[in-house]
């Protein structure tokens, strides 16, 4: 099955599994759905004064990941379907909270995420094989939001 805007539009959990329809881009769709992480930072940094409210608000989006990619996946027949990218945002906003300020700064996080999220190294590529469901879908990219935030911080401390 090829998903489309009416596969997406369907139930709740595929708009948001597929990133609300950023998924759907015909190329890099990981990629695009990765930039819909920084208005769910913001929206985040708006609602939450600080930092342990905002790792709240970004466990609820994780948890709600993996209820929409599970259910997503089943329809889709296939667990990790390249148009699921609710995965990429969340990581990608977690990421934005360990962020210094700045452009620069966005696009080094950016770019140092999608690294990791593609070249997948220990243990991000066993997650990957090993974990099924949402919640594999969505832990292999918190992985790789650990290893961008370290990579971030270990930038700082050089700059």
């Amino acid at each position: 099955m090829r998903p489309d805007l009416r596969f997406v539009f369907a139930h709740p959990a595929h708009l948001l599994a597929f990133g609300f329809g950023s998924g759907l881009a015909p190329k890099a769709p990981g990629t695009v759905g990765t930039l819909l992480g920084l208005p769910l930072f913001l929206l985040i940094a708006a609602a939450a004064p600080d930092l342990p409210n905002r790792l709240v608000l970004f466990v609820a989006a994780f948890l709600l990941g993996i209820w929409a990619c599970t259910r997503t996946g089943r329809a889709l027949g296939v667990a990790d379907h390249g148009g699921i990218v609710w995965d990429e945002i969340v990581a990608f906003a977690l990421v934005l909270l360990f962020t210094p300020a700045g452009w620069l700064w966005t696009a080094a996080a950016f770019a140092l995420f999608r690294l990791f999220d593609i070249l997948k190294p220990w243990p991000i590529r066993l997650a990957d094989r090993r974990l099924k469901n949402g919640f594999g879908v969505m832990f292999d990219d918190l992985l790789a939001a650990a290893y961008a935030i370290a990579a971030l911080k270990g930038l700082q401390w050089l700059v």
